[in-house]
This record gives C-alpha cells, structure tokens and sequence, in this order.
C-alpha cells in the first residue's frame, strides 16, 4: 500500500534548488558578498576559456568551435562543464568532446578530453535524409518508431565523414529488442557505424514486502505515475497501471501489477539516493527519468533509451524485479545521459553494465531493505541454474568466470564480463579488501598494493558519480583513474584520493599522465597554456607566427619551459623566448622550408612546469583560401605553372577512394589564362583520363561517378601562366 510520503519529496526537491544555488558567498571580513550567481559566472568563464583555447585535451581547428552543452553544480564549489565538438556548425560524434572542472575562484581544476584527429570534409550532404531513413530502418525487422536523421561528422580513427545520424527502435528477425543509432554516409547512402544501445542483463527478481510508492490521483482513480519524478510510470504498456484505489499489487510472484510496485521501489529508491548522497538531479540530470514496462516475455531486462523493460526468469516463476535489477537498468540511463553518453567499444560497454551494476550496489544501501540486505552481488535472488547464485560478483568477478583486473581485458571481451574490473575497483574503494562489516574480502591483482581500506560505500558512491561528470565519449578505464583521482582530491581530500589510486592499482589500472596529487586539498601551482591563433596555412618557403599565452590557474607563479612535437620534415618551431612565467606569453615561429610536402599536420605545443599541459597547432602546408564558385571543397592545392607545364595533385600523389561515388574537382587558374583539368584513374598499369575539362578558359569544373580506386587530378597549363588554386570532393 501506498503511503504519502510528501515530506520525502519535499526534502529530495530542497536538495535540488540548493544544488543549484552552489557558488553563492556570504559577507566577510575580505569584503561584501559576491553577486548571485558570481561564483557560478566565475566557474564558467574559466571553463569557457579553456575550452576556446585548446587547453589540454581539447584540440578544434579553424572551422570548429567547443559547444557548452550542460553544468551540473557538485561540492565545495566546483562545477562540471560538458562541451562538444562542433564543424561548420554540424555536431561532430566520435572525439573531441571534453569536460572542465572549474571552482568558484575561477581556476580550473581538471580537463578530461577525447581526444580526435583534426577534421577536413565538406558538410554537403548527396544523400537524402529520407533515404538515409530508410536505409537506417532495413536494418530492424519490425520498426516501433525512428528519429528524425541528423547531418553529422561521424569520426572513425583518423577519418571523418558526413553521416545522416538517426535511432531505430524496434526487433531484430529473431524478436530482440534494438534501438540501433545508425550512423548512414551522406555521400554513398552505405551504413557507416550501427551501435546498438539495449543495454540489458539478464537477473530474476523478488517482491521487496510491504513498501511505499508514490502514485497519482485521488478520489477514485488512481494511477501508477509518478507524482514528482518527470516521465516515470509503469504498466504492460506506454500508459501506466490504474486503479480505484491506492493498493497496488497482490504479493504474487508472477503479478504484473505486482512487479511494477518493485520497479517503482526501485527506481524512486534510486532517484533519491543519487539527490540525497550526490545532489544530483535523478537519473537523466534533468529531474526525471524513462518509463517502465513490465510483461516481457523473455529472460530478460533492458534499457533502450527510451523506457526499462523488465521479463521473467528461466522457469517464469518470478518477474525480473528485484532492487539491484532495476537499479542496474536505469543506472544505463545515468550512463547515457553523464557527458560523452554511451560509447562503441567493448571497453566502454563494459564500463556501462559495470556502472549499472554500482548503481544497483548503491541503491540496496540506500534503502536497506530487510528482504534485500546489501550487498556487492547482482540478481542473487534469481533462480537461473537453479541454485539462487548471482549472475556477477562485484568483490571477486573471477566467481562468474570475469575477468578481475584490468590487464585482463582485451578487445573481445564481452560487454558484461567487461565490466569485472570496475566492479572490483568500487568494491575495493568502499570496502577495502578485508572488510570488518561482514562483506566478504577480496582479492588484489599482481603488482597492486598488499592492501587497501575502503572509504565507504557513500563516499565511494559520489567519487564514481564525479568521474561519471567528467565522461567523454571515448571513455574507459584510464581515463576514468584519472577522472575520479580529481574528484576525490577536490571533493574530499589527500586521505579519499590516496584511496582512489590505490584501488585502481590494485586492479591494474596504472597511474596516468597528468594525474592529479593527492597532496592535499588545494590544487597546488598550476598554469594553464592557449594559443592565438591555434591554426595557420604557410606556403613552402614562408613561416607563420603565434602567441603561447600562459596563465596561473591555482598557487603561485611558477617557469614554463615551451617545447613542439610532431612538425612533419621540412618544417621547424622555434620560441621567443623558449621559457616563461606563468601569466606570460611567447612568439612561436613555423617556418616552411621550400619543397616540404603539401598537408595538414598537427603539432603539438608542449608546456612543462609543475604540470604538463598541451595544446594543439594546425598547420596546413600548401593550403589556401577555397577557390572562388566551388562548394565547400573538402580539400584545396595551390601550385604556380608556366604556360605548358603541368602539376599532379594532391601534391604530386594520388589518393584512394574505397568506395564508389562522385569525384568533384573545381579549378580555378590566372585571369586571361586557359589552364586545363584532367582526372586520372589507375587501370593497374597506367593512369587513364576519366573526367576533364578543357574549355578555353582559366577555370575548369569536373565531375565523376567512380568505382573504388587510385585517382589524381593533373592540371596543364595550356596557355599563360601563373597560380591556381584546385578544391577537391572526394567520395
């Protein structure tokens, strides 16, 4: 039966109006009180200039910019700042997102990045968005409903295409669920990247007893839709269960009315443990949370995106509902919905179920139910082999046949065993590894410390969601050691970071570059570096300049030696002068020497402190304003021609396309002149003229449909002389 529960909820929504009063101050002797919202405006603004800058992990190039996207207030003043990458104004997927830490002080605290190759392709799209559509929707045998396609830079390594991005949701031809993010090439119409986001798991569950659920309605008609928690209702359908009163469920094991109470205990359980223990929003961020479904008739539980679905057990004698099962699954939807949302590869996967898995873990602790004491287990009531053991086991995975430590992982390794070794690092980081409170010990892999004290499953908790804020989209395990070692040191202290970096060691995970000092709680010395501008085009035999601007983001000034990595041949990197103090600035020169290749080449400039911090230099050899009457060319040549003469590109080379389409090259040469163009294919011994253009005047257009292959475009000089500039489409 359900009871009110009002005062529950009006606390859980007090929690959320303070959290977002975060970096307001009070009267001092120092001073007056600072303006609302200052502290908060503070944080920003240092965020927002790393961002622009280039500081650390965040690399954009000219025609890119950082795009603020959420702020979530944490403790002690910080702020977590998610930016993603942009191009030409389209959202780039794939790399380059980022997360700042920043304080009310205006100092930056931490920047975790995905990092990415620098972008180059032209943003028009030869392929329909309905197209797209439907070339993304053959992919599901039945189709429930598809979202309008997005034109986007897809990144895959070190390519990038124009893609229509769109999710498909519906069954595969054998009847499980999908809803696939289909990424279709907005030049070929080919399917270029399908990631399936059901995240599922498969555990049985159990009735939690006589518990309280908040429903809505009054009088005679009563539903089971939350009253508070935005979006959360439960039924065998999209609408929820209703009723003439206010008693839900019959105690029955199989009962769906039954199992949707479970789910709502769940899910509002967890809700408030992440407002109460972390000050965060629920479960999407934003105050609320998907929809439910009880009735699958499958052995089966899942999230897609858009709703938990929750099935039987292998003998449907129980639903899958038990506490740390729905926990799991709309911990996928915190996962989702942290920066960098969920990523492709298996690594990060295993992150993800690893992540529902902690949630389940922490969301038994909060509640403390009697029917389901706490513990590091998943699904333990459930009866699949008929022996009532977990489908995982957080404190030692090995018990399931998971891999325990981090070395252990490779890139096959399947998305649930993936997430052993997080799941054994959270349970080393609350509980150590020989616990005193009853929960079983655990071991530590080779190389580790001989033993670990946990911190508490609470502070543990906020550690992990403080890393979670600070997510990209190619996130895993070292990333995530560094991420969490910042939010330990600047959530707490020297003694929870120490405690950070010892249960990561004693998985594996090895310290990383740039991780913070666990020395204390101020940040210590620490600048940052940018530069202006961060791009530039030199023609072989000339140089380009830039300013290195340094700043003190924490402590005091300190001497910052400037270095550069990565400048292809032909190419040098000089400064004036070579070191700094922090809050000071210097010349950088490139300079070109003649005959150094066309390209683009990015080189990294380095500053080395107390810390280390990087930024990015794009560098384009050879390059040039687009020519004039052509369509955002994907890449552009100069070159100079007596009249006669004649020049391959791309810089005396061929390129090879690995899939069929247009090839569009667009020539512009010296007023008064007549230069020719000719597109050239590799017939496995000698090149062959495809396309050409050959009118009697300086600027020639042309265009192909080709298959796969070896092209070049050559450009004759037929009369006059001088420079041209050639745009170039590629498929």
């Amino acid at each position: 039966m359900k009871s009110s529960r009002l005062t529950a909820v009006a606390a859980a929504l007090a929690l959320t109006a303070a959290g977002f009063a975060v970096g307001g101050t009070t009267a001092t002797a120092a001073g007056p009180p600072a303006p609302p919202g200052a502290g908060k405006a503070a944080a920003l603004a240092a965020a927002d200039t790393a961002a622009s800058s280039g500081l650390d992990e965040l690399r954009h190039g000219p025609d890119e910019t950082m795009v603020r996207t959420r702020v979530t207030p944490w403790a002690n003043g910080l702020y977590y700042t998610a930016y993603e990458r942009t191009y030409r104004g389209l959202p780039v997927a794939g790399g380059g997102d980022a997360v700042v830490l920043s304080d009310t002080k205006g100092r930056v605290r931490d920047v975790t990045g995905s990092a990415a190759a620098p972008i180059s392709v032209g943003t028009r799209a030869s392929v329909a968005a309905d197209a797209a559509e439907a070339t993304a929707r053959h992919q599901l045998a039945t189709v429930e409903e598809a979202t309008a396609p997005e034109l986007t830079v897809l990144l895959q390594g070190k390519k990038a295409r124009l893609a229509w991005r769109t999710t498909v949701t519906g069954a595969r031809a054998n009847g499980t669920p999908a809803a696939l993010e289909t990424y279709v090439d907005a030049r070929t119409g080919a399917v270029a990247q399908s990631t399936d986001q059901v995240h599922d798991a498969t555990g049985y569950g159990y009735h939690n007893g006589t518990v309280d659920i908040d429903t809505s309605g009054s009088g005679s008609s009563y539903s089971m839709t939350d009253p508070v928690r935005t979006g959360l209702r439960c039924g065998t359908s999209s609408t929820a269960f209703t009723g003439p009163d206010n008693v839900w469920g019959n105690s029955g094991a199989t009962n769906y009315e039954t199992g949707c109470v479970d789910v709502m205990y769940a899910a509002q359980g967890e809700y408030d443990m992440l407002n109460s223990w972390f000050g965060y929003n629920g479960q999407n961020g934003r105050g609320g949370m998907v929809r439910s479904q009880v009735g699958l008739n499958d052995v089966n539980a899942y999230y897609d995106g858009s709703k938990t679905y929750f099935g039987h057990n292998q003998n449907s004698t129980e639903l899958l509902t038990a506490i740390d099962v729905v926990a799991h699954e709309y911990g996928h939807e915190v996962f989702d919905n942290t920066p960098g949302s969920a990523g492709t590869s298996n690594e990060n996967g295993g992150m993800n179920e690893s992540s529902g898995d902690i949630f389940g873990a922490l969301t038994e602790a909060y509640l403390n139910n009697p029917n389901d004491r706490p513990d590091y287990t998943v699904g333990e009531m459930m009866n699949f082999l008929g022996n009532n053991q977990p489908i995982r086991w957080m404190y030692n995975p090995s018990l399931a046949g998971d891999p325990n430590c981090y070395p252990q992982l490779n890139s096959g390794t399947e998305v649930h065993a993936a997430a052993g070794p997080q799941n054994h690092w959270f349970f080393l980081l609350a509980e150590g590894n020989a616990p005193t409170n009853g929960q079983p010990s655990s071991p530590i892999c080779s190389g580790g410390p001989s033993s670990i004290t946990g911190i508490g499953v609470q502070k543990a908790g906020k550690i992990f969601m403080g890393g979670l804020l600070a997510k990209t989209s190619n996130w895993n395990h070292l990333q995530a050691r560094r991420a969490t070692v910042a939010a330990a040191k600047n959530t707490y202290g020297s003694a929870e970071c120490n405690a950070v970096k010892a249960a990561w060691n004693g998985i594996g995970v090895p310290v990383q570059s740039g991780e913070a000092d666990c020395g204390g709680t101020n940040p210590g010395n620490d600048f940052s570096l940018s530069l202006n501008p961060s791009a530039g085009s030199v023609q072989p035999g000339a140089s380009a300049q830039s300013t290195v601007s340094t700043a003190t983001t924490s402590g005091t000034a300190q001497s910052v030696q400037l270095t550069a990595s990565g400048a292809p041949a032909g190419v040098t990197v000089s400064f004036s002068p070579a070191s700094v103090t922090s809050g000071g600035s210097s010349t950088m020169t490139v300079a070109v020497a003649a005959g150094t290749a066309n390209g683009s080449y990015p080189i990294t400039v380095r500053g080395t402190g107390s810390a280390e911090h990087t930024v990015t230099y794009n560098l384009t050899v050879g390059g040039g304003t687009p020519p004039t009457g052509c369509d955002n060319p994907e890449f552009t040549y100069q070159g100079t021609l007596s009249s006669g003469g004649q020049a391959v590109q791309p810089n005396g080379s061929y390129y090879y396309s690995t899939v069929s389409g247009v090839h569009h090259g667009c020539l512009r040469g010296p007023a008064g002149t007549d230069f020719d163009l000719y597109l050239q294919k590799w017939n496995g011994s000698t090149w062959t003229s495809v396309a050409s253009g050959t009118t009697p005047e300086e600027n020639e257009d042309v265009t192909y449909n080709g298959t796969a292959g070896y092209y070049r475009y050559v450009v004759h000089a037929y009369a006059g002389s001088g420079t041209y500039t050639l745009g170039v489409n590629n498929p």
